[in-house]
């Protein structure tokens, strides 16, 4: 029997706000532990939360980038649970009422594209960090209360590239939203695993387990490949699979069983008594609205009929927003958008990584991309000669004319002096004359060389190849 996986997956994204979600406290990462606490992160009795409002607009404006609908009534629910990391002892979330629900992301996938539902994306807190060390175990609470946005699909996903393809676009938009700066290193992005495999051509779905503990999208990527076949194999050898949470060793490449899977109920949720619900005006929702932009899907097919760039050179401007920023102004100004392309993804990007800098430090001006185009085109300097413009405009941020008149640069279209540099070439050179009057054509090439020899690489090589194959033919 063929089986399919079944996966739905659980993303936490900490939001770009400056304070922690219920109180002031900086929301900072790299801080020495325990740093940024207060009695209200800490728990402390008597204290009161108070929202975040920059929390709750990127909540929203989350929503509008993936299509949610937007309640006009949310609320806040305590999940009663006994963790070191949980200072309270129960974590203020959402359950029923959230204030985002039933999305999707658009997203490419296998030359075509895909959506995948989106049921819900709620507010809640980040929990603390526990660091286990050989005798004992600590606790940074610096991180509890950061707000944490949970962004839930429908199980709509079917493969572990097709889950890595959408966590990929899924960080993609909250970065072009300016909602989380998404660095995983820091533990901005976190993400949880639902996987149940069935029968090929089935409906009903399987038992559910959930996979925790992966750092990477590409640690997503094979704990879904190995919790597939692992469920698989126990189905055609007869194991009966069970709700259960497991854990994933990536350095093992397994998962383990942690837990048999809680339901809501075992959390024990209630309303929190201390928050009033979120009810946002027309008024409020329509300035959060004003914020939303451009989608990175919608950018590439924009990028790709506006400017007519190839699928590859399209994504390279959308995965790289500050690149696809800088490009599109030149585009618009040039001539020759595809060869505004070109210079930026294959010359100025590797500068960049070569230098360790990024675009806000370039000294020179972005028209001067256009304008080394138009000298190309215009036959004044060679696209070899082009190159070192190029790394001295870098390097100083000077204008391509000003670099070719200060190092004499100009490319020699004079039929007289070129005239002379290919009489030269052919003279000094009988045999390769001779061989490609007797049809070897690459002989002309050599001869082509001699000629950019001789003029120092300034003579127009479209004109001295046209000039010699003349000359050779009489």
């Amino acid at each position: 029997m063929e089986y399919e996986a079944v996966i739905g997956l659980e993303t936490h994204v900490q939001l770009k706000t400056q304070s922690k979600m219920w109180c002031g406290c900086a929301n900072e990462y790299g801080s020495p532990p325990n740093t940024h606490v207060c009695p209200v992160c800490l728990g402390m009795p008597g204290v009161l939360p108070v929202a975040n409002e920059e929390a709750l607009r990127l909540t929203v404006l989350t929503g509008m980038l993936l299509n949610c609908q937007i309640p006009r009534y949310a609320r806040f629910d305590r999940k009663n649970y006994f963790y070191p990391d949980v200072p309270k002892n129960y974590q203020i979330t959402q359950l029923s009422h959230p204030s985002t629900e039933h999305g999707s992301v658009e997203f490419e996938f296998e030359d075509q594209l895909e959506n995948v539902r989106i049921t819900r994306a709620h507010l809640e807190e980040d929990v603390g960090k526990s660091t286990h060390f050989d005798r004992n175990s600590g606790v940074d609470y610096n991180r509890a209360g950061v707000p944490l946005l949970e962004i839930v699909s429908e199980p709509d996903l079917r493969s572990a590239d097709m889950a890595y393809t959408y966590l990929n676009a899924l960080v993609n938009i909250l970065t072009y939203g300016n909602v989380s700066d998404c660095d995983m290193e820091k533990g901005m992005v976190r993400c949880d695993v639902n996987i149940s495999v069935r029968p090929k051509g089935t409906t009903q779905l399987g038992e559910k387990i959930e996979i925790k503990n992966m750092n990477t999208f590409s640690g997503v990527r094979r704990a879904i490949l190995y919790e597939v076949d692992r469920q698989i194999e126990a189905l055609r050898s007869g194991e009966p699979l069970r709700q259960e949470t497991r854990r994933w060793d990536d350095i093992g490449g397994i998962t383990e069983v942690m837990r048999t899977k809680e339901d809501a109920h075992d959390y024990r949720y209630f309303p929190d008594p201390d928050l009033m619900p979120f009810e946002p005006s027309d008024e409020w929702i329509e300035s959060v609205a004003a914020c939303v932009v451009e989608l990175p899907l919608a950018r590439k097919q924009r990028f790709m009929n506006d400017y007519d760039l190839p699928p590859g050179d399209a994504d390279v401007f959308v995965n790289d927003m500050a690149l696809g920023d800088y490009f599109e102004p030149i585009a618009k100004s040039s001539s020759s958008p595809k060869a505004a392309a070109n210079w930026i993804i294959n010359n100025l990007r590797a500068k960049l990584a070569e230098s360790e800098s990024n675009i806000a430090d370039l000294k020179f001006e972005p028209e001067g991309i256009n304008q080394l185009i138009g000298l190309v085109e215009r036959g004044k300097i060679s696209s070899k000669m082009a190159q070192e413009v190029f790394a001295a405009m870098f390097e100083s941020g000077k204008s391509p004319q000003a670099i070719v008149d200060e190092k004499g640069l100009a490319q020699v279209s004079d039929t007289g002096a070129l005239e002379a540099f290919c009489d030269q070439a052919i003279a000094e050179n009988p045999k390769s004359a001779a061989d490609f009057r007797a049809g070897k054509k690459a002989a002309l090439n050599f001869l082509k060389g001699q000629v950019m020899k001789f003029s120092r690489g300034k003579a127009n090589p479209n004109l001295v190849g046209e000039m010699l194959e003349k000359k050779l033919s009489q």
